[in-house]
């Protein structure tokens, strides 16, 4: 339901400006409606932003053949028709949403939502793309470790 009100706002905002605000809106609903968030799947790619996103396009338009509706590499997200083979064939809506860490040496989170459909379905397609992955581009490349801030030396530190 989310995909879907974001398409509508992307499509109704004529001007970047409208979409940034619809887009900040969108997210802050999405963040007070937390109940709904736990229906997603998702893991930590240590690829990087780039990487991850071509490999999750070419997941699903070549390895799986769904056809993309919608895509905005900028923003992060690609939206797709899924057709599981336990429901015949039925088309149902899915998407791939990437969001980049405040700082570039650290994961992008990789969340995948279908629609109307049971969690393993959203985690076959996240361990098929983690399997890509390290099959095109080797083992997950290591973090670098995060350094503890240094403790503050403050007024009473006794000189």
């Amino acid at each position: 339901m989310r995909h879907a009100l974001f398409a509508c706002l992307v499509r109704l905002a004529p001007r970047p400006s409208v979409a940034a605000a619809a887009g900040v809106a969108l997210a802050t609903a999405i963040a007070f409606c937390g109940g709904d968030a736990a229906a997603k799947s998702s893991f930590e790619s240590t690829y990087g932003y780039e990487r991850t996103w071509n490999a999750a396009l070419r997941l699903v338009r070549v390895d799986l053949g769904l056809k993309v509706t919608e895509k905005d590499e900028q923003n992060g997200y690609l939206i797709f028709e899924y057709k599981s083979p336990d429901t015949g064939g039925k088309l149902t809506s899915g998407s791939i949403e990437l969001v980049r860490s405040r700082e570039a040496s650290q994961p992008v989170q990789v969340m995948v939502q279908l629609a109307e459909q049971p969690r393993y379905h959203e985690q076959v397609i996240l361990d098929t793309l983690a399997r890509k992955m390290r099959q095109e581009y080797g083992d997950p490349p290591k973090l670098p470790a995060r350094t503890p801030p240094a403790p503050d030396a403050g007024a009473d530190s006794g000189s």
